[in-house]
């Protein structure tokens, strides 16, 4: 696990090879969850963005081998937590336990000293242990008995909650929620897909590892996420997105619209869908396709579904004009 966050520099001329090696993770990872290809290109888009993933929806979908794949995927550690009212905030951070021989504390590194966590059933932790991810989300670090620890550059969180079974859970907080770059729903696969996942049980597909199969050199996720954070952004654009976080703090069904650091991550995920669908500027169909994900997970609603709102959203602020797909 690489805890360096040095900047590695790029050549502009490599910029095209690290686009060859996510499209080989993301075959990877459409072969792994078939018939998903929506799902896996903005969890990459999330990755790239150097956010971090919420899918709510209900078990057994294939939330956890997705995690697994990633992770292997860009040749990262993989830790895994099953959340539940017991569980610690130690338990995620790690804890310090006295070395009888050595006479003195040393810390025991927990689960979130990975690449890739995922918090399993994540609104089943109590509050004080969901918080224990705040400092390690946003700063990438973890503090334990007034010490701090630096966490891997490219720790990526994936937290799953199911959106049907609330008995016992603890809703996450709007302060924890907007950590979360974008969320995502992977829904029932078509019948044809699913066909496909029971012939693949009985052949020789069910030895095909997800979990040694790496298709990124070292150092390639943090060169392509440089690139990402280099991706041209428009004023228009920009403008684009500050109307509709405007538009979202006006609507009377939000009472909590997109503050500042969510206007922040937006752009940098619509960097992110420009890097992956190989262009070097961001076009205002970058902001609408990630609206939903972007959105859906830091609106605060008083009722109803955020699917309908954020698209009377889009269809109320004007698409910035003399757009042509290029710098204007």
């Amino acid at each position: 696990m690489n805890t360096n966050s040095t900047v590695v520099e790029s050549p502009v001329q490599d910029v095209s090879e690290l686009r060859a090696s996510f499209e080989q993770v993301a075959a990877h990872l459409n072969h792994v969850l078939k018939g998903k290809p929506e799902v896996v290109e903005m969890e990459l888009v999330c990755l790239l963005a150097q956010g971090h993933l919420l899918l709510e929806d209900k078990p057994g979908l294939g939330k956890t081998i997705l995690a697994k794949a990633l992770a292997g995927a860009i040749g990262g550690q993989f830790s895994r937590v099953q959340c539940t009212p017991d569980l610690l905030p130690g338990d995620i951070t790690g804890f310090s336990i006295y070395n009888q021989r050595a006479h003195e504390f040393e810390f025991r590194q927990g689960p979130v000293f990975a690449d890739v966590l995922l918090a399993d059933e994540i609104n089943r932790a109590t509050p004080r242990t969901q918080s224990a991810l705040l400092e390690a989300m946003a700063e990438r670090q973890v503090t334990v008995d007034a010490e701090r620890y630096p966490l891997s550059s490219q720790f990526f969180v994936i937290a799953t909650q199911n959106p049907i079974d609330q008995h016992g859970t603890y809703p996450l907080p709007e302060a924890q929620l907007d950590r979360f770059a974008m969320k995502l729903s992977v829904g029932y696969p078509a019948r044809a897909d699913e066909l496909r996942l029971l012939e693949s049980a009985v052949s020789d597909e069910q030895s095909y590892d997800i979990e040694t199969r790496t298709f990124l050199p070292e150092h390639s996720l943090r060169l392509a996420q440089q690139a990402v954070s280099r991706t041209y952004v428009d004023p228009c654009i920009q403008n684009y997105l500050l109307d509709l976080g405007d538009a979202t703090r006006r609507h009377p069904q939000i009472h909590l619209g997109v503050s500042p650091r969510g206007l922040l991550i937006w752009q940098r995920v619509c960097q992110a869908k420009a890097f992956l669908t190989s262009r070097d500027f961001v076009t205002p169909d970058d902001v609408q396709s990630t609206a939903q994900a972007v959105l859906g997970v830091r609106l605060g609603m008083e009722h109803g579904d955020s699917t309908a709102v954020v698209a009377e959203l889009l269809d109320s602020i004007p698409v910035p004009q003399g757009f042509k797909g290029d710098r204007i």
